[in-house]
């Protein structure tokens, strides 16, 4: 199975009929997930004697109404807000959770206290940034003199490049890491031992309390990306930066560009300059499509490192290139080019092979692009290339792949690359299905035991763009329906037959955008289902349960709601009511 199956016509829901989608799915999850107020587990008679002892029957009278007073105060809602998060309900879930002690309570009188280092300094004002408008407290930026706050501290230690420990207690709350970007880690899991509401833009009643313990804790594996797909509908700068931060929340440290493909080119390319110009005027359905200027994606790149999530960017070849055979004539065999194109089918476009300008032009992008990109992988597609013989694509890939080499980079490319001659170093993004045949797994295991390192994407699990269930408003269902648990429930270890655990570099929650066309679309089919595939990432195989993790995705709604993140509220989580 390939994934021209995800590629057929589907219209669009309108955008208010996703927007307002989450009170679709209230019905019966709420119902089931309602708690049993503690008052109600006092008996009416509890503490009453025969009628005719009028003064027990009234002395009893006030007992019960005493006592089903201290359940109501139990019971009520402000009081529980008051109560901290536990240090175990954090997604993705801990290393390592040793509870105990006293919480730590945020005041006006708190500091946040950093190391020197201008990096550590702006994760500081990061942190900052979070907590001033909900708490309404100055919460001074400062270095470490003093005692209490919140510190940030890089110290030498087994933390690995991401990995912090976090330590909460009556003094203080402190977060070490051996490199800035295992403190960042470490204060999205502080955002999480607080309440939802200190995600608000304004003053919010609070108590602000962090429960007491440790938390030690370091990623599963290296590459943890999730992909947006900006060429079948364009994305603003301000929309990725939105999915930018979300990702951040839940440490994913690779945000997967789709660059380019049939129905829109979307980088600047001062050698190519019709790609944008042309090759970017359109998307799927005729709209206006777009490009991002060579400022626009420094700035993306930017706001990512600040993130600590690096950019993969994607330019698709040798198929999925109408839009760059439209936009220049040479690149095609015929030497005529083809129609702009807004629909949704592929494998009907290829790159000419036996052409010199064809690599001339892949140089060219390359080129430009590895020069805006200071991270370590550029990524060449390779799917679904229908129009291209298999000797034609060995060639295509044997000659393409040096080239990123060439410039500096690690090519990733689908895991149709293990047909060609992956070059050393290369990983391929296996996107099969469970129902994949046994000989194309066949092959891409084989290239992993040779050395070919494996993202894992598989599209029955984590893509993002399938429906839920058959009246998912948007999406698309090639694949199946993935409900949440289905999303959640696989190990990537021990997923791929025959390939070893250890050449598993990672795994991406790839998101396509045929449908979807503005940000609470791509958040309704990311949420709640981008957590799960983070965790897969991040936590150790240990830590994988699926019941105790419904638990802790439904305690992460109301910080949606306090974000503004459109969520699908899926039956399967016993989500909070009221």
């Amino acid at each position: 199975m390939t994934r021209g199956c995800r590629r057929r016509e589907q219209r669009a829901v309108p955008l208010d009929r996703c927007r307002h989608g989450r009170d679709r799915f209230t019905g019966s999850a709420g119902e089931l997930s309602r708690p049993h107020p503690k008052g109600a587990h006092v008996r009416r008679h509890h503490g009453t004697t025969p009628r005719t002892n009028r003064t027990n029957r009234i002395l009893g009278s006030l007992l019960l109404v005493a006592t089903a007073g201290v359940f109501t105060l139990a019971a009520d809602p402000v009081a529980q807000a008051a109560a901290p998060p536990a240090l175990d309900r954090v997604i993705p879930a801990p290393a390592s959770v040793r509870p105990g002690g006293t919480p730590y309570r945020i005041t006006r009188a708190t500091a946040v206290r950093v190391d020197g280092s201008a990096e550590v300094r702006r994760i500081g004002a990061y942190l900052t940034g979070i907590l001033r408008p909900s708490t309404g407290y100055p919460l001074p930026l400062t270095d470490h003199g003093g005692r209490g706050g919140i510190r940030l501290h890089l110290q030498k230690g087994d933390f690995g490049a991401e990995g912090y420990r976090l330590h909460s207690g009556a003094g203080g709350v402190t977060i070490t890491a051996a490199a800035p970007a295992g403190l960042f880690h470490g204060v999205q899991t502080l955002r999480q031992l607080l309440p939802a509401a200190v995600e608000r833009k304004t003053v919010q009643p609070g108590p602000w309390r962090i429960a007491g313990g440790t938390v030690e804790d370091r990623p599963r594996y290296a590459y943890r990306g999730a992909m947006l797909d900006v060429s079948r509908h364009f994305l603003s700068v301000a929309q990725v930066k939105r999915y930018i931060d979300q990702l951040a929340l839940y440490k994913i440290n690779e945000l997967h560009l789709h660059l380019s493909d049939d129905q829109g080119w979307r980088i600047a390319v001062d050698s190519w300059p019709r790609l944008a110009a042309y090759g970017g005027s359109t998307e799927v359905g005729g709209g206006k499509g777009g490009h991002y200027s060579k400022a626009d994606y420094r700035e993306i790149v930017r706001y990512a490192a600040g993130r600590y999530l690096e950019v993969v960017p994607e330019i698709d070849m040798p198929g999925h290139t109408n839009a760059a055979l439209a936009s220049y004539a040479q690149l095609n065999c015929d030497g005529v080019a083809p129609p702009l194109y807004t629909g949704t089918q592929v494998g009907f476009s290829s790159l000419c092979v036996s052409k010199q300008v064809t690599y001339d032009f892949v140089d060219g992008v390359i080129r430009e692009l590895a020069a805006l990109t200071p991270g370590r992988y550029l990524h060449i597609g390779g799917d679904e290339a229908h129009s291209t013989s298999h000797a034609d694509y060995v060639t295509f890939m044997d000659r393409v792949q040096p080239l990123v080499a060439k410039y500096g980079k690690k090519v990733i490319g689908w895991h149709q690359l293990t047909g060609a001659h992956p070059v050393k170093g290369a990983l391929a993004q296996y996107w099969g299905l469970d129902r994949t045949s046994a000989a194309e797994k066949a092959q891409v295991a084989e290239a992993a035991r040779n050395g070919t390192g494996l993202i894992l994407s598989p599209a029955d699990r984590v893509y993002l763009d399938m429906k839920y269930t058959k009246d998912t408003p948007l999406g698309l269902d090639w694949a199946g329906l993935v409900e949440v648990r289905r999303s959640y429930d696989w190990d990537p270890g021990a997923y791929l037959d025959g390939a070893p655990a250890s050449a598993v570099r990672g795994v991406e929650a790839p998101l396509w955008s045929e449908t979807l066309k503005k940000s609470p679309d791509l958040e309704y089919m990311a949420f709640p289902r981008l957590p799960g595939a983070a965790e897969l990432g991040w936590s150790p195989a240990a830590t994988h349960d699926w019941d105790a993790y419904r638990v802790r995705l439904a305690a992460q709604a109301p910080r949606w709601d306090a974000l503004g993140i459109n969520y699908y509220r899926s039956p399967e989580v016993p989500w909070p009511t009221g």
